[in-house]
């Protein structure tokens, strides 16, 4: 589960959430299925301790007082091949919003002790006010330090479990 978001208004900067859990209901029908997932919003990890404090802090999640990520669908819908749109509600610093993932189904697989595997790549775009994280700092010449957008890029592998 990774991320990117501008810095200074022409870097990219990239980080990732390192204490995630979820579960995926696969129906009989795809467009039946569902999913919860859970995100420890402490474990953001950008290599950059300083900017990680920061990014923890009241200025941006408020990791103290909104401690989790919350990301919950029943809607897949199936676009064309293996391309799904998965539609929910996305819990970020407090706030829920509509998001969709533009999702792709890459194929079963076998793990390592031999459990059947499925996986997929989600990515999507949040804009960073959609979720009350308003902090800015203009540098010089209007430039903002921070962009308002952030990509999300998610490899997921789904193993059942009875």
């Amino acid at each position: 589960m990774v991320f990117t978001a501008r810095h200074i208004g022409f870097a990219r900067i990239g980080g990732r959430f390192n204490t995630f859990a979820g579960a995926v209901r696969i129906a009989e029908r795809m467009e039946d299925s569902s999913m919860h997932v859970i995100i420890d919003a402490a474990s953001i990890d950008t290599g950059v301790r300083m900017r990680d404090d920061h990014l923890r802090s009241g200025d941006f999640l408020d990791a103290a007082r909104h401690p989790t990520v919350e990301f919950y669908s029943e809607r897949f819908i199936h676009r064309s091949g293996s391309r799904w749109t998965v539609a929910g509600a996305l819990t970020l610093h407090g706030v829920s919003r509509s998001v969709t993932l533009d999702t792709q189904y890459l194929g079963l697989g076998t793990g390592l002790e031999g459990e059947p595997r499925a996986a997929c790549r989600a990515t999507t775009e949040l804009h960073r006010e959609d979720f009350t994280l308003n902090w800015q700092s203009v540098l010089a010449h209007g430039i903002a330090a921070i962009g308002s957008s952030v990509e999300v890029t998610l490899d997921v592998q789904i193993v059942h479990k009875a």
